[in-house]
């Protein structure tokens, strides 16, 4: 209950004389923050206590005219945070409670619903009206899915058509466009006539602003109706809504036009295809904006913005830019003209700071940033031809600019149309190699640019065939000790360059990379000595022992970085200094690098022990220089575990910092902040701090690092680890740390495993181990339910399968319920996802490049069905029979995968499903063999090798273990195999495990179905095909096979008048001469058994033939088995 005191002050607050409540709401926006906080509490305890008069006091003071402007607009705010059904996450104590709207009386409601409808109508000055707008909108949002506020909307189109009130009509509109979907179903029989009101309000005469609340409401009913046909039916608007743009734009209102355009992005992003029919006039007159340079910027860049949305929006309307060529030219030669604003600025020249971007101008971030989005939605086919066109016509211009931005514009295009370019690379490296050699250093900087991205883009082409070109021009450019940040970005691009390059093309090259490496770290800026220190780390990580040569040279310089370079100026620099150590230890390895180490961790135990900021790069540097030492060092690192893990479990902990507004709120995020990436989901906007998420994803790829190197010895921290980690599965702000909780998974398991069997897991047995697996794999298997990308869901399920194989039999039913359920889910979402994406195929604009985009989109579902044949493998080897139950109730997602019309790798991996059933469940698998044996018999002639080898490998298995149930097809399983056998290209490298298997599948026929075959014609034929080499896992079957059968002295393998041992004979030879490769230990020594007994037992003469039939090194080899 309120005290008497409480009561009191709020009859005073509430009571017939508006003053106190006025003064209540001027204190509120006090800047004394005690006063505030006073008022603030007092509003609370209203609000607590008297809802229904606060919340209509309010009303009435945003309603009265009479009242000051300030005080109106903050009783709106008020009044919305009150209606508003989500409390909103900025914490003041004015907002975070539930919505008052529930506790009010009907009188109370009803009131409060005219007061709005009167506050708009009293005309208010426009910031008002806004508050009041959104306050409305709140409180409908609520009422119409209800149908509790009858008389709103027919007051909203009595306000919407009054051109002689345009206030009102404005508002009216606005409300319109924030209610678009709650009402968008209510209003479909209304569609013509809101139609017309929406054209007669877009083409206001007087008022812009009416227009651009008609263009918004148009907008967002667009989005909100749920078919083509209705969206068709509003069509006929567009050329209206195009005209409020124009209208704004020709009488000189840019802020208006601003906001229209933003509008048209919207519509762009969602419903790309309503603009189809008029997209020529749509796209020109954007075009005709971004080329006026008379324009704003932020106008011209929202123009560029929509025809780059339109290219973009590939699942809604795929293609349909590509047919605009013309279009896409334009705007390739407008963003080519942005990135000629960059001016020459001394404080890029003295680089002092980091400052890269000095002298760039507005449009040159928003031109490069749009040609790579622009060159990934078009793809090569299109935007090469348009870029083979400009190009050269800046590259023969006179100004450095030009040359600077046909470089730049190079570089930008790279990744979007690799393809392309790598099929004219020679023409690509001698433009930029050229730029290497132009007198402004800007132009040069602009080439380096150039070579490190393609090095990343069009690796490793570029570094295979231009290998002589590029290192020697990176090597010059570092020499430009007249241009620091020249000499700076030449080692960067090293970097890029060797990530996509072998020891083999890099090795040659060292001794003059590292000598000029070493003369930058000693008497370079200090940006060029972390440029230095980034190549020399790459170069020591592409060249790997090779480096060893270098060793004695480079370490003490950086040994002397890592000590000296203490001052928070030089943070960068020692940050570096740690990474290219740990590298370069990785590298040569530890014996070589053993006692440097022990110096470089002292110097980094130390470091652990000191306070640093927030935004000390060393902390990342440190964790990954830490994980490294342990990657060169194994089980010595053992003893530095204890220092390293307290402060990698506190980032793996860390919290993201984030904040949430309402995506429509005026509150904004701090956008201008770059250490916040901000994403809008439904009616939210969230920003997040990713400085934070980036340390959180190193630690978590570190722990993940040492449980993997470390095994057993990791044991010790399993359970701080898992308990971090396993949460983190469902991290969804952060793919990186999402990626690396998975990968940790079974590292984890294996770690628990490996220190009970080897008796150091502190006391604990085999118990541990399953209370592990059962929270890590139930865990997987709900993350997996709920990822949202397909690429992920391929690494959960490789983590779940090798959690599974750790696990083995400690799985309980319910686990292995779980994990078939979850599997029948991951296969209906793939099937979902292709069927959309097929839908795609069918829009008007489809073509090729779509096509090939497509089937890399459906590349990765054949990768999500490829884990999931490996999970059921999996199961079914560890349970066998007693999985079946669960196999029959998947077998109906399985089976159609055999389809014709599956793609060859789906077709590959259901085979290989049914052929582990059969062999791993034997005769509990006969009643499968009527389904699955035609689909192997006909994918044995399969033209796809990979599934002719499943389907032979399927063949053989069933030969083996189906007994009576295969004998009736064993004439078919001969004559499909023979096709495979003696086909003319069987050998071929393509062919060849097809040919291997099938010559295993014919010699299990021999010996488990003797008397279903010709055996006088069949098992010569079988014993030409062997030794088989090249699938190692069924050579070592066969050979195997052949000896027992040899062993048993079987008449039909020997042949009449032992005709056949000649060959047996060189068969043994041969597989004995090819070491551990073809044949197990056990084989090897009975074959070589069986040689010896020949030598005694078959007459002198044959013996001398048998000899003389083989090739010399077999001759040679033979007598040196025979001799020992």
């Amino acid at each position: 209950m309120a005290s008497a005191d409480d009561q009191a002050a709020a009859a005073a607050l509430l009571g017939g004389d508006p003053a106190a409540f006025d003064a209540l709401l001027s204190t509120l926006m006090s800047s004394s923050n005690a006063d505030r906080a006073a008022a603030e509490a007092a509003f609370h305890r209203l609000r607590s206590s008297h809802p229904e008069p606060l919340a209509l006091r309010l009303a009435s003071s945003l309603s009265s005219p009479a009242t000051p402007a300030d005080l109106r607009a903050m009783a709106a705010v008020l009044l919305r945070k009150l209606l508003s059904p989500t409390p909103s996450s900025d914490a003041s104590s004015t907002s975070a409670a539930a919505p008052v709207w529930p506790h009010l009386s009907p009188a109370g409601q009803t009131a409060l619903k005219s007061h709005l409808l009167s506050a708009l109508q009293s005309d208010p000055p426009k910031p008002i009206a806004k508050k009041v707008c959104d306050a409305v909108s709140e409180l409908a949002a609520l009422l119409l899915p209800e149908n509790a506020w009858a008389e709103l909307l027919p007051f909203l189109f009595r306000a919407a058509s009054g051109p002689e009130a345009p206030n009102l009509q404005e508002s009216a509109l606005l409300i319109f466009a924030r209610l678009a979907d709650y009402i968008a179903e209510s209003l479909l029989d209304h569609l013509m006539t809101i139609h017309n009101l929406l054209a007669t309000a877009l083409a206001h005469p007087t008022s812009p602003d009416v227009r651009i609340a008609a263009l918004s409401a148009a907008v967002n009913l667009v989005q909100c109706l749920p078919t083509n046909a209705d969206r068709d039916k509003m069509q006929d608007l567009l050329p209206a809504m195009m005209r409020a743009l124009t209208d704004c734009l020709n009488s000189g209102q840019e802020a208006s036009a601003q906001e229209a355009l933003e509008l048209l992005v919207e519509l762009a992003g969602a419903e790309p295809r309503f603009l189809r029919r008029q997209i020529a006039d749509v796209v020109g007159a954007m075009l005709q904006i971004a080329e006026a340079s008379q324009l704003e910027d932020g106008t011209r860049h929202l123009a560029v913005e929509f025809v780059i949305t339109l290219a973009e929006a590939r699942e809604r309307a795929p293609g349909m830019m590509r047919r605009l060529p013309q279009f896409v030219g334009r705007l390739f030669a407008v963003l080519m003209q942005m990135l000629l604003d960059v001016e020459d600025e001394p404080a890029w020249h003295t680089a002092e700071t980091e400052d890269e971007d000095a002298g760039e101008g507005n449009n040159y971030g928003v031109a490069q940033e749009c040609l790579d989005r622009l060159a990934i939605a078009i793809g090569g086919n299109a935007i090469v031809p348009i870029a083979s066109e400009l190009l050269p016509q800046y590259l023969s211009a006179p100004e450095w600019q030009k040359h600077h931005a046909a470089l730049v514009t190079l570089a930008q295009i790279a990744e979007g149309c690799a393809k392309v370019m790598l099929k004219n690379l020679e023409q690509v490296v001698s433009m930029i190699l050229n730029g290497f050699q132009h007198h402004h250093p800007r132009v040069r900087w602009a080439a380096i640019n150039a070579i490190g991205q393609l090095s990343t883009d069009l690796g490793p082409d570029l570094q295979i065939h231009y290998h002589q070109q590029v290192l020697p021009a990176l090597a010059n450019a570092m020499d430009d000790f007249q241009n620091p940040r020249v000499q700076a970005h030449a080692a960067s691009a090293i970097l890029n360059f060797s990530e996509n390059c072998t020891p083999e093309i890099l090795t040659p090259y060292l001794d003059g990379i590292v000598t000029k490496l070493l003369v930058l770290l000693q008497n370079g800026k200090q940006m060029v000595q972390e440029g230095a220190l980034t190549a020399l780390a790459s170069v020591a990580d592409s060249s790997q022992e090779h480096f060893k040569k270098y060793y004695d040279a480079v370490m003490p310089y950086l040994k002397a970085i890592l000590m000296n370079a203490t001052d928070k100026s030089n943070r960068m620099l020692r940050a570096k200094s740690m990474e290219c150590i740990s590298l370069v230890g990785m590298a040569v390895g530890k014996d070589k690098f053993r006692d440097d180490a022990k110096q470089v961790m002292e110097v980094l135990m130390s470091l652990q022990g000191t306070t640093m900021e927030t935004d000390d790069p060393i902390t990342s540097y440190m964790l990954q220089a830490w994980a490294r030492l342990c990657k060169c060092l194994g089980q010595d690192f053992l003893p530095y575990m204890s220092v390293v893990m307290p402060p990698l479990l506190q980032s793996a902990q860390l919290k993201p910092d984030v904040t949430i507004t309402s995506a429509e709120s005026d509150d904004d995020i701090e956008s201008d902040d770059d250490s916040i990436e901000t994403i809008t989901l439904g009616d939210k906007r969230i920003g997040i701090r990713t400085s934070v998420l980036e340390e959180k994803a190193t630690a978590c790829n570190m722990l993940c690092c040492y449980a993997d190197e470390l095994k057993e010895g990791f044991f010790p921290w399993i359970d701080q680890v898992a308990p971090t980690l396993v949460p983190l599965l469902k991290f969804y702000f952060h793919e990186e740390v999402r990626r690396a909780a998975v990968a940790a998974m079974p590292e984890l398991l294996r770690s628990a495993k490996l220190a009970v069997e080897k008796g150091q897991a502190q006391g604990r047995d085999e118990s541990y181990v399953k209370q592990l697996s059962d929270y890590i794999i139930p865990a997987l298997v709900e993350a997996l339910h709920k990822e949202p990308e397909t690429e992920m869901c391929s690494s959960m399920l490789d983590s779940l399968n090798e959690c599974m194989q750790l696990s083995g039999r400690l799985l309980d039913e319910n686990q292995v319920r779980a994990v078939s359920d979850e599997i029948k889910n991951v296969i209906i979402a793939s099937a979902t996802r292709k069927r959309e994406r097929s839908e795609r195929t069918k829009a008007e604009d489809f073509d090729a490049d779509e096509g090939e985009l497509l089937k890399e989109e459906n590349e990765q579902e054949e990768e999500v069905f490829d884990q999931v044949g490996e999970c059921l493998g999996t199961l079914i080897k560890t349970f066998k029979a007693s999985f079946l139950p669960f196999f029959d109730e998947l077998s109906v997602y399985i089976t159609p995968m055999l389809g014709k019309d599956k793609t060859a790798e789906e077709r590959r991996i259901a085979i290989c499903i049914f052929d582990d059933i059969a062999e791993q469940c034997r005769e509990s698998a006969l009643k499968y063999y009527d389904t699955y044996l035609p689909f192997l018999l006909e994918a044995s002639n399969d033209e796809n090798s990979d599934v002719r080898q499943a389907a032979v490998y399927g063949v053989g298995v069933c030969a083996e273990f189906g007994g009576h149930v295969f004998r009736p097809l064993v004439g078919e399983a001969l004559s499909k195999l023979n096709n495979v056998i003696t086909h003319p290209e069987a050998k071929h490298t393509d062919n060849i495990m097809a040919y291997d298997n099938a010559v295993s599948a014919l010699g299990k026929i021999c010996q488990f179905h003797r008397d279903g075959i010709d055996a006088a014609q069949i098992i010569p034929a079988w014993l030409n095909c062997l030794p088989i080499k090249d699938d190692k896992i069924e050579a070592k079957v066969v050979h195997d096979q052949l000896s027992s059968m040899v062993e048993r002295s079987d008449a039909d393998i020997i042949g009449p008048h032992s005709q056949y041992l000649p060959k047996i004979v060189s068969i043994f030879t041969e597989v004995i001469g090819s070491g551990a490769e073809l044949a197990t230990d056990e084989t090897t020594k009975r074959m070589v058994n069986l040689l010896k007994r020949f030598q005694q037992t078959l007459p002198p003469d044959f013996l001398a033939s048998t000899f003389s039939s083989l090739q010399p090194q077999q001759q040679l080899l033979l007598q040196s088995i025979l001799s020992t």
